[in-house]
């Protein structure tokens, strides 16, 4: 795996979502209680997650309220054993940094 910058420490506001495209996958990186990386799009219609609301380490999905742990990338509900990928992400003094 390798360390990318993908943003300024402050694109990704506390509490909150973003998404970015980093070597053609569409990540989420989620500031909450630290920074954490899954994919970004939902197993059930591809909508994306990171402008989901955040309940802790849950993300709900705009679209039709599905909930994953952004820690684990588990799905809580509908469907057992479904995981998004995740990503280690780091807040360095010159940035973001996702490993992909």
């Amino acid at each position: 795996m390798v360390w990318k910058r993908i943003a300024e420490k402050n694109d990704v506001p506390e509490g909150k979502g973003k998404e970015f495209i980093v070597d053609g996958k569409h990540i989420a990186i989620f500031n909450q209680d630290g920074y954490h990386g899954l994919d970004s799009i939902c197993v059930h219609q591809d909508g994306s997650l990171a402008p989901g609301k955040l309940d802790g380490n849950i993300v709900e999905c705009p679209l039709h309220f599905w909930h994953y742990n952004i820690k684990t990338g588990e799905l809580l509900d509908y469907i057992k054993g479904v995981k998004l990928q995740t990503y280690k992400v780091e807040a360095k003094s010159d940035g973001l940094y996702v490993d992909v």
